[in-house]
């Protein structure tokens, strides 16, 4: 009996810490959308969300494990966003692009890519942060491209490369502010896309950010 009781004690303390981790993150992604978070401290983060910085390192480590959190949160919102089936055309392509690029996300994603930076040196905080940074969105586009009638193989290559194609022009778009050249590049980007068999809508929908992450934070 006193080892059901304490079986019971451990599973409920784990589902009670798990809802209030969530609790947590679902305030920052809030607070990082609505007004960003990357120049707050941790302190200053918690005090934002209504809670203690202790809490936030108990549940996520540190600073860097709570933004690193944030900054996939969003990445999964927006590939919810951006991968839903009706998202098929190029006027659906370039809709997806102006979200991705709106200036009101420019703070997550400059976010995306700190942590992308720190995520490649190995920073405490980050661990884990680039599993599935690339496949997370490589896999759902391919597999509707072959679902299409494309080459599985070539598929995922497209699919790879458009992820690359946006998530580099969003940080050239942070990086230069130059909107009328990023803007004609990814135009061209939809115009050799279209001679392929992958859907340009599709392609449009692998851009993170964030990961409304944001240019992404794609994510």
């Amino acid at each position: 009996m006193c080892t059901i009781w304490y079986t019971y004690q451990m599973v409920h303390s784990g589902m009670a810490t798990s809802q209030a981790r969530e609790r947590l993150l679902a305030a920052a992604v809030v607070h990082a959308l609505d007004t960003g978070i990357a120049d707050l401290s941790l302190r200053q983060l918690a005090a934002a969300i209504g809670t203690s910085h202790r809490m936030l390192i108990y549940h996520f480590g540190s600073r860097e494990g709570l933004l690193a959190a944030v900054t996939q949160a969003v990445e999964e919102q927006q590939r919810a966003a951006l991968l839903e089936p009706e998202v098929t055309s190029a006027d659906h392509a370039w809709q997806a692009w102006r979200r991705l690029s709106d200036p009101k996300l420019w703070p997550q994603e400059r976010l995306f890519f700190e942590l992308y930076a720190y995520a490649l040196r190995g920073r405490p905080g980050t661990e884990g942060f680039l599993d599935g940074i690339v496949e997370s969105w490589v896999a759902p586009v391919a597999a509707a491209w072959v679902q299409a009638g494309a080459d599985e193989r070539v598929a995922r290559a497209d699919a790879r490369l458009s992820v690359a194609v946006v998530r580099g022009l969003l940080l050239d778009l942070l990086a230069t502010g130059d909107r009328a050249g990023v803007d004609e590049a990814y135009e061209r980007f939809l115009a050799h896309a279209s001679a392929t068999a992958a859907s340009p809508g599709e392609v449009a929908a692998v851009g993170s950010q964030s990961l409304d992450g944001g240019p992404s934070a794609a994510g």
